[in-house]
């Protein structure tokens, strides 16, 4: 599949620096770093691997500086075929069938008249030179990247399309913004995504600047004026002198989360340039992977391929076919409850991490002799490997009788897996699910695992439907038909809070019937949500509530966890108990405050409780805020003194 074919239908990876990857292997800085295709081939090539072997599905030849201008001052002007050609043949035999090759070409290094000293007309003979063998060895596309002129760009498209009249380009700026935001050296974003436009190039956009935060910006900006696919390649932030080498120090998380709000604000490629390692390029695969899933095809040659799948654009089909889904109230105890008005109340379970799960089913047994609705069974939370959510729901069950919430998420089966997975819960009588993306496996305690989101939660909150209506993933009819109650999360206090709230309509849009929210510390903040989300149709919305630990705990939530918001009022409640223990009746006595204040909503139809401290006794205090659920706890607790709790 060609380079235009999958560009519109997928994000694609861009490999990282070349060029800091061979000086942090021992070449010296003052060294042409595009002769080392002829003197050191080995080290090129071991680049380039390691940038397949970390998913880029674009390779750049090593060739950026290698026009006869910026080759002349080496005394390699006359090279500069052999460069250009060794630089595709090396990209090209480690990328096989893995990767498409980009023959990267940059700015001459000179100032074009009437600023500097080199002509136009030179700078076109010179691009047109390399981009001429470039053509001949067989590239895929063209990536003119670092140019910081639209004059000198220009005369680089200009000779590339003289030579290769159909092979599609890709072109870069590079904008340098100061320490108060003021462009210092480039184009204006607006301005230059606009001109670019009209050069009919198949994408562009900018890379390398001042690192993945200017970079964001300059997408954003050019999101409004252009909509041709936008390139976003940043460096790895500002490079620090440590012990006379220049490092490049940005963690591959920060550069991988920078990545994933550059798709999330309309990128569709995305890499890095200066300072980007191999490690920063496999980790922003498996984030931007999270948000814009993909399928694994297996191509002739057993090489895999990566095509779409469902994405939030297309979750729900025009039509509804397949039988007509059965109805909420007859899905499942708590969708009939649900359904019924009743303001229900799940608490979350967490599963072993090893083998012995007495303590979660204490628990279970427990939150159900109380009267609790159902519990929730979260699938690997952070990226956390315990004991899976369907066999802790099934053993829970057995133990006590109580019906249970699974979380399902997309992060570690492909589609297959998943179809089977959710057949055999449902058999099993699992028929409550909240679908999930997942949370990357970097963050857990596999961190080399392989991400698989061949669907994100929107996509898998369609396929539920689809079973529903007696459909399998593909659309084929199968024997009988599915009562799944499905379920979504959402975050009212998101970053950004205009995605989340698009995600949550397309969420109802695939097919949610009802909503988890993530814990809310602020009544202002859950109720802009409502108001944002009003134009939806409404569906049941289970309110978050957490009960902090400390105020340790309070200040992590708020500083480090995203979307967290944590009030100035509560951190200062919290500031004001005297020891831990106290600010422990305080976290519970807040968390009482917000689920009072939330069940005064009429948009609130029930509450998500995480256990404080991991004790599911704090839960009925939590609860007891509410007089209705006062009183079925109290109900709960005569019954269990008379000995007529209930029983399995």
């Amino acid at each position: 599949m060609d380079f235009r074919t999958r560009l519109g239908k997928r994000v694609l990876l861009l490999d990282g620096a070349l060029g800091t990857e061979f000086y942090s292997r021992g070449v010296f800085i003052n060294r042409c770093y595009d002769e080392l295709n002829l003197t050191s081939p080995e080290l090129v090539r071991a680049v380039h691997r390691d940038y397949v072997a970390a998913g880029a599905d674009l390779i750049t030849t090593n060739t950026f500086g290698a026009n006869r201008v910026r080759l002349q001052p080496f005394g390699l002007d006359a090279r500069m075929i052999d460069i250009n050609r060794a630089g595709v043949r090396l990209a090209r035999e480690c990328a096989g069938s893995k990767a498409m090759v980009a023959g990267s070409i940059g700015p001459t290094g000179a100032r074009l008249t009437p600023v500097g000293r080199l002509a136009p007309g030179e700078a076109y003979v010179a691009f047109r030179e390399q981009a001429r063998v470039l053509d001949e060895e067989g590239v895929d596309l063209f990536l003119l990247e670092t140019f910081t002129t639209l004059a000198e760009l220009w005369q680089a498209v200009r000779a590339v399309r003289t030579v290769a009249k159909h092979t599609p380009i890709v072109t870069c700026l590079s904008f340098n913004y100061d320490t108060r935001g003021e462009l210092v050296e480039g184009e204006d974003p607006a301005h230059a995504a606009r001109i670019m436009s009209e050069w009919g190039v198949d994408a562009l956009g900018v890379n390398c600047s001042n690192g993945p935060r200017v970079v964001l910006d300059v997408i954003e900006k050019m999101a409004k004026e252009t909509s041709v696919p936008l390139i976003a390649s940043p460096n790895a932030g500002l490079p620090q002198v440590v012990e006379g080498r220049t490092l490049y120090l940005a963690a591959p998380e920060y550069m991988a989360e920078y990545a994933r709000r550059m798709v999330q604000k309309g990128a569709l490629i995305v890499g890095g340039c200066c300072g980007t390692t191999p490690s920063m390029i496999r980790e922003m695969r498996s984030y931007v992977r999270s948000i814009m899933p993909v399928q694994r095809a297996v191509t002739g040659d057993d090489t895999p391929s990566v095509e779409p799948l469902v994405t939030s654009a297309d979750a729900a089909p025009a039509a509804e076919p397949g039988l007509p889904p059965v109805p909420v109230a007859e899905r499942s105890a708590f969708a009939k409850k649900v359904s019924e008005g009743r303001f229900c109340v799940s608490v979350e379970l967490d599963p072993p991490r090893g083998l012995d799960p007495a303590k979660s089913l204490d628990g279970a047994a427990f939150l159900y002799d109380h009267g609790i609705d159902v519990i929730n069974i979260a699938d690997g939370p952070r990226a956390v490997a315990r004991m899976g959510p369907m066999a802790m729901a099934q053993l829970a069950r057995q133990r006590c009788g109580i019906e249970s919430v699974i979380h399902y998420c997309c992060r570690d089966r492909n589609l297959l897996g998943m179809q089977m997975d959710l057949l055999g819960a449902y058999a099993l009588g699992m028929h409550n699910v909240l679908a999930v993306t997942g949370d990357p496996p970097k963050m857990g305690t596999y961190p080399n695992a392989t991400a698989v989101f061949d669907i994100d939660s929107i996509g898998l909150i369609n396929s539920l439907r689809l079973l529903n209506r007696g459909l399998d993933f593909s659309g084929r009819p199968m024997e009988g038909q599915t009562k799944f109650f499905i379920g979504a999360g959402c975050n009212p206090a998101h970053v950004e809070l205009e995605r989340e709230v698009a995600r949550y309509g397309e969420k109802i849009a695939a097919g949610a019937e009802f909503f988890f929210s993530q814990p809310i510390y602020d009544p202002d903040v859950l109720n802009r949500f409502f108001e944002l989300t009003d134009k939806f149709p409404k569906r049941p919305f289970f309110v978050g509530i957490l009960p902090l630990a400390s105020l340790k705990n309070a200040e992590f939530l708020h500083n480090e966890v995203p979307g967290m918001q944590v009030p100035e009022r509560v951190l200062n409640r919290l500031r004001a108990a005297d020891t831990r223990q106290d600010q422990r009746r305080v976290g519970v006595q807040i968390a009482r405050e917000s689920l009072a204040e939330a069940h005064a909503h009429p948009r609130v139809k029930g509450a998500y409780i995480y256990p404080p401290f991991g004790s599911y006794e704090a839960v009925l205090k939590v609860i007891e805020a509410v007089p209705e659920l006062k009183d079925r706890v109290a109900e709960a607790k005569e019954r269990i003194a008379s000995g007529t709790a209930k029983e399995a």
